[in-house]
């Protein structure tokens, strides 16, 4: 198959890259809106527990769980003249709106629920509403609302918070984030690669490759959105997974191009042999890290699955990208694709030769990896020993919902979390517990005054009345009960998302209700969510395990290959979330990148960076086994010859992999200026990951285990044997060449 899309894309080049052009360019055009069809939410399933809660209190109850919070400050306090006027003003225009229900405000509502709306300090008070229309339809109300409200008069000031106005910013900040991630990415992208191919045309193209896959990978994420939900931040990994992906495929194929050029092949010969080689290599990778991305779609959160589909989306669209239109691209060009030496310049100003062939064998890659090989043990050991103390902090690991915090200092709904945190210790503005008695129309004075005694609880408001330690404090809030049944709010002054907000959830839980009961609020967001994903997990790792051995299997004919390959990413994973906790969750580095530290993980990160990073490292694995795997089937087949094939891989694919290594951490590293923290965890993960792979994984602990396992690798049982050489991978090969690899000589 791939021999005939080489033979095509070569003989008709002309053709094919103009169909290309037109496709991207009717991709940027149906993609350029995706942005604002994209939705911010999708952490918690429409079938949790604190979801069916939260749909019966917008429905039956006007939105009795706040989801939009305006704090407002005055200098002369809220009862100043001024204040009170922008308070009012504030709840006529929201309670004239259709989309808005539930306001209550300090200054609307009575005596023991205005006390709770004023700040400690007398100069804040709390306007609180619901928004309807979901997820996306209300974080933009939110920003409407937001710019409305902020003209007020001097000396007082007006900011939006709640659940909606932390995703209008997450919102606005990650398109920001966005621009300036793809504006450094994009020009050191293209400095590297120049520097690595030494030809300005050369790098050229796998620069324009990424480009397309971008505009592809959007285009397809805005075909999603026409009839499933798709989260905001899935964005952000399209771009940079996009670009990272095809520059890596591109960069393995014009090298091999290249190298076939400098065997004596003619341009369109050397462009079909890059393709059935390089190209079924990419293909395998591609395959790969398609099902790693795949696995996300079974958590039952549309925040996950986005990443599936986006991930898919550009890993196919870099994957063709780079098989049907390079060789296309390469034909044309000719030896023109050495043309703009960029480096011929600077050689001069160092005064430094040009670089001259050497043989593989004699190489700095080659030399270095008999080294490791002779002292295999000992390298195995070291490097492993390393990787289970950088894992270690993961053990203490915690998780939790992301809340305003994951915004930075500043921005509106951050500065109006961090209020109702210090300033507001008993109101409950989406942050307490709420209980829903569905059809009850009896009496919840017991069951009220039970809750009212649960360590921590601050205060309960029921039908009954408000209760505070056992006690009937004052009388009825308004609205609390009608003939849908009613509920009931549990202020509480510790966080939701910490350790002992969930143990304070399951005392909640253990009180006897005198009617079935639904639990919402952030507490019970918490715990629904690592439930769920808890619940999947294993059916998640299990298919990307099985997935990886598959095909590996298929391209290796080897079972020890891809068990060894699947414990080897297990341990630079844990090396990578080890750290990741240790910055992120215990916040060392915080002054440095710029978060505040919460105490916890977003749980849905680490399973993303999980199946991303693991689908990566095999991206590596797979092209470094394709040599390995080609000097092998070239020998003798003996110890001796595993040793030799696995150095002669690392030193035919050792350069390549560490400049693909580089640039695809420049790319994802750029998403560590974000501003949004877990978006800076992803990107600092990953980029910490590929490096190490790259390096560390690919140059030495693969060498030093395939050395020790000798003939073993290439082991598989006889049935199998006979299933590989059925369906199995098997190129179309010449005898492999001895590639000489460019180095510098004085």
């Amino acid at each position: 198959m791939l021999t005939r899309i080489a033979q095509f894309s070569t003989r008709f080049p002309r053709a094919v890259l103009l169909a290309a052009l037109a496709l991207a360019v009717f991709c940027g055009l149906f993609g350029a809106s995706v942005t604002s069809h994209l939705e911010a939410g999708g952490f918690t399933s429409d079938d949790a527990e604190s979801s069916r809660a939260a749909q019966l209190l917008a429905q039956d109850f006007d939105g009795a769980q706040p989801n939009f919070v305006l704090l407002v400050d005055a200098d002369q306090g809220v009862d100043a003249p001024d204040a009170r006027t922008t308070g009012t003003r504030i709840v006529d225009t929201l309670q004239s709106r259709n989309d808005v229900v539930g306001v209550r405000s300090y200054w609307t509502s009575p005596g023991p629920v205005a006390s709770a709306l004023r700040s400690t300090n007398g100069h804040e008070a709390l306007v609180l509403a619901y928004l309807k229309g979901g997820d996306d339809v209300a974080q933009k109300t939110a920003g409407t609302l937001a710019a409305q409200f902020a003209d007020t008069a001097p000396g007082i000031t007006v900011r939006t918070g709640g659940e909606t106005a932390v995703y209008h910013d997450a919102n606005k900040q990650i398109t920001r984030d966005l621009t300036v991630a793809e504006g450094v990415a994009v020009p050191l992208t293209a400095i590297v690669l120049t520097l690595v191919f030494g030809s300005v045309i050369a790098a050229a193209l796998p620069l324009a490759v990424g480009l397309f896959a971008i505009a592809s990978a959007m285009a397809i994420l805005r075909g999603f959105t026409l009839f499933t939900d798709v989260s905001i931040y899935a964005l952000n990994m399209t771009t940079a997974l996009g670009l990272a992906l095809a520059i890596d495929y591109s960069l393995f194929i014009v090298s091999r191009y290249r190298e076939e050029l400098r065997g004596g092949r003619a341009h369109r010969d050397a462009a079909v042999r890059a393709v059935q080689t390089a190209g079924r290599t990419v293909l395998f990778s591609a395959l790969t890290v398609a099902l790693a991305m795949a696995v996300l779609s079974v958590f039952n959160l549309y925040f996950l699955k986005s990443f599936a589909y986006a991930g898919v989306a550009v890993v196919v669209a870099a994957a063709a990208a780079s098989i049907v239109l390079l060789p296309a691209a390469l034909v044309l060009l000719g030896d023109r694709v050495n043309a703009l030496d960029a480096r011929a310049g600077m050689r001069r100003l160092l005064r430094r030769p040009a670089p001259v062939p050497v043989a593989a064998e004699r190489s700095r890659w080659y030399r270095t990896v008999n080294w490791v090989m002779r002292h295999a043990i000992p390298v195995a050991l070291v490097i492993i020993v390393v990787l289970l103390a950088l894992g270690s902090p993961f053990l203490g690991v915690k998780f939790g919902y992301p809340d305003d915090r994951v915004m930075p200092v500043g921005t509106s709904s951050r500065a109006v979390g961090d209020a109702l945190r210090s300033d507001f210790p008993s109101v409950n503005a989406g942050n307490g517990t709420t209980v829903v008695l569905h059809g009850y129309s009896g009496n919840a004075s017991s069951y009220a005054t039970a809750l009212s005694k649960v360590d921590g609880v601050t205060a309960v408001l029921s039908d009954a009345g408000v209760y505070i330690s056992g006690g009937r404090m004052a009388a009825t809030p308004p609205g609390m009960a009608n003939a849908s049944g009613q509920y009931l709010t549990v202020a509480s002054t510790i966080d939701p998302y910490s350790v002992a907000g969930q143990q304070q959830l399951r005392a909640l839980r253990a009180v006897p209700a005198p009617a079935p009961t639904l639990f919402g609020g952030m507490a019970e967001i918490d715990a629904d969510g690592l439930h769920s994903l808890g619940a999947r997990l294993p059916l998640a790792i299990a298919l990307i395990a099985l997935a990886t051995f598959v095909v590996l299997f298929l391209f290796t004919g080897s079972v020890v290959i891809p068990l060894k390959a699947v414990v080897i990413n297990a341990l630079s994973l844990t090396a990578m979330f080890g750290m990741m906790v240790w910055i992120f969750q215990d916040g060392h580095l915080s002054n440095l990148l710029g978060f505040t530290t919460t105490g916890f993980l977003t749980p849905t990160m680490p399973l993303l960076m999980f199946c991303l990073a693991f689908g990566m490292s095999m991206d590596y694995e797979v092209f470094l086994l394709s040599r390995i795997r080609e000097a092998w089937l070239a020998s003798d087949r003996t110890a001796a010859d595993n040793t030799r094939s696995v150095a002669l891989g690392v030193a035919h694919t050792g350069r390549i992999v560490t400049a693909a290594a580089l640039l695809m951490a420049i790319v994802l590293g750029a998403m560590i200026s974000a501003k949004v923290s877990f978006l800076q965890m992803f990107g600092l993960g990953l980029t910490l990951t590929v490096l190490a792979d790259a390096t560390v994984i690919r140059g030495l602990l693969v060498p030093a285990l395939m050395r020790l396992l000798g003939t073993a690798n290439w082991w598989a049982p006889a049935p199998l044997r006979r299933l590989h050489e059925r369906f199995g991978f098997h190129e179309e090969s010449t005898p492999p060449t001895s590639e000489p690899e460019l180095v510098m000589h004085p």
